[in-house]
């Protein structure tokens, strides 16, 4: 039997190292995993607490397939506390975590053939969703000229060299952790309203951002416009595995997205979400607060000893909770320069060319969404590591 070309995409490179650092830890190995984008605290007490409680005395059947009305509720008040947006509980979509909002967002906006520009480096599974479900990916190379995040002269380029029907952005980046200043996402924004052109905006490690130079702002401010906010429960609150995350919409999507959601998943998980309204209470904020200090001391050490690692450039890390640099001097591929990091000295980071298939090769990403101790640990061992090769 025939399989799909649609489903001829790359794996995720990060999910077969963390196997391997997996494999290593169940023979012994005292691992130090700095691959995944995972915040290694967990989901709040607050939230853990009110999911006990549901799985006790809570109705946990089948929810709205937009999700229930009380965190859509929640989710609108946090663009109130937060940028001082208002957005109406309605263009809310719960999903699957965000990977499941960027499958309903993609289906709705875009048809077989239609292009769409994001920036490389960037996120894979954008590149992949799109293309299995029959898009053109227009990559836009982003290097430090631009401080890795797409410009409208870019996208003036790519648009009368073939057209465009959306644009893909992400601010705080993974694996950059670059962000997007308010000026430049208005800008953007204005361009794609006036090319018709769908606004797309990552937003999942709004949040945990550290330069007092770039402030957060939201594509929700361009809603009207036509322009799709992705948000997540992950990151922030660092609420991985309970798949929980969201759209904000346009009003020409609520009705698409609602019907797709239906056939596709049903509902998001209905003790993810009724347990996810905990995450907007004080006690949940002042938790994800916590993390964040957190990640700002290893982003400050790893800064510190950049100077030590040998990696030159590295991104500005902006936001997220990843240190993105090039290894070039070390005279080893990206992909190999992993994978001997992890089997001579125990440390787990991600080859570049998971987010950047012309120049990844020179790049490595590494995750500090762990404890200082942890990170601290891991930069000994590999500037150990850097001295025998």
């Amino acid at each position: 039997m025939k399989v799909s070309r649609r489903s001829h995409v790359p794996p995720f490179a990060v999910m077969e190292v963390l196997a391997a650092a997996n494999a290593r830890r169940a023979a012994g190995a005292d691992v130090l995993n700095l691959c995944a984008g995972e915040p290694s605290t967990g989901a709040s007490d607050v939230v853990r607490e009110r999911a006990i409680a549901l799985l006790r005395d809570g109705n946990l059947g089948y929810t709205e397939a937009l999700g229930v009305p009380a965190l859509r509720a929640e989710i609108a008040g946090h663009y109130k506390r937060w940028y001082d947006v208002d957005v109406d509980p309605a263009r809310i979509a719960v999903t699957t975590g965000s990977s499941g909002g960027f499958v309903l967002a993609f289906l709705a906006s875009f048809d077989v053939g239609d292009r769409v520009a994001l920036a490389r480096p960037g996120y894979p599974a954008y590149k992949n969703i799109l293309s299995a479900l029959g898009c053109e990916v227009v990559e836009l190379d982003c290097g430090p000229e631009t401080r890795y995040q797409p410009t409208v002269s870019q996208l003036n380029e790519a648009y009368y060299g073939g057209g465009l029907d959306g644009v893909m952005v992400a601010s705080p980046a993974n694996p950059t952790g670059t962000m997007i200043t308010p000026a430049e996402l208005a800008a953007i924004a204005e361009w794609c309203a006036d090319h018709d052109v769908r606004l797309i905006s990552d937003e999942i490690y709004h949040g945990i951002a550290y330069s007092d130079e770039v402030a957060q702002a939201t594509a929700a401010t361009f809603v009207d416009q036509g322009a799709v906010v992705v948000n997540s429960f992950s990151k922030y609150w660092a609420m991985t595995g309970w798949r929980l995350g969201w759209l904000v919409l346009p009003d020409e999507l609520v009705a698409p997205v609602d019907a797709l959601a239906g056939n596709v998943a049903l509902s998001p998980p209905a003790l993810a979400q009724q347990a996810g309204i905990a995450a907007f209470t004080p006690e949940g904020y002042a938790a994800a607060a916590q993390n964040v200090a957190q990640y700002a001391a290893s982003r400050t050490l790893l800064l510190e000893r950049l100077g030590e690692l040998g990696w030159r450039p590295v991104a500005p890390a902006d936001g997220a909770f990843y240190l993105y640099g090039n290894i070039a001097e070390f005279g080893l591929d990206s992909v190999t320069y992993c994978a001997r990091l992890l089997a001579e000295a125990d440390v787990a980071i991600t080859p570049g060319t998971d987010f950047d298939g012309v120049h990844g090769h020179d790049w490595v990403r590494l995750s500090f969404a762990s404890s200082l101790d942890t990170v601290t640990r891991a930069v000994d061992r590999i500037v150990a590591w850097h001295k025998t090769l």
